[in-house]
């Protein structure tokens, strides 16, 4: 790998097999109440992506699938929406920075949106900007070879 590869926020390290990742996967990950409207989803979206490689992927928890607000954002943005299913959002948990009691308490997970941002971008991935909160939404940004 270059060196100018290596000092660029966003793309993560080269693979086994010494192979560079030529397009990371950058994934915004989603937390949001049921009653969250599609302009908080994009207003975080667009906040979020200051100063972040485009994102190639949205992702939510699989307990929010069918949430029109969601898909609507994904479509508007033209990006693929993944859903994710709570082993997944379960196994990466130790790996979020920051916790909520509030959706812990709703949700039985401490970390949504880091959860979903780090489990899509897929193993190794590496969280570029923790959790932000906003309107009845939270989003976190991760990187990562697989989503």
């Amino acid at each position: 790998m270059n060196a100018q590869a290596m000092n660029r926020p966003g793309v993560p390290p080269p693979d086994r097999l010494g192979r560079e990742n030529a397009r990371p996967h950058i994934v915004a990950g989603l937390g949001c109440r049921a009653q969250v409207t599609a302009g908080a989803v994009l207003e975080i979206l667009r906040d979020a992506q200051r100063g972040m490689p485009p994102f190639t992927h949205l992702a939510a928890p699989e307990f929010r699938r069918g949430m029109a607000v969601l898909e609507d954002a994904a479509r508007s943005l033209g990006l693929p929406l993944v859903f994710i299913g709570r082993p997944a959002l379960e196994a990466v948990q130790p790996r979020c920075p920051t916790r909520s009691e509030a959706a812990l308490r709703a949700t039985g997970l401490a970390s949504v949106a880091e959860a979903c941002a780090l489990a899509a971008a897929g193993e190794g991935a590496m969280l570029l900007a923790p959790r932000r909160g906003g309107a009845g939404v939270t989003c976190a940004v991760a990187a990562g070879s697989a989503a």
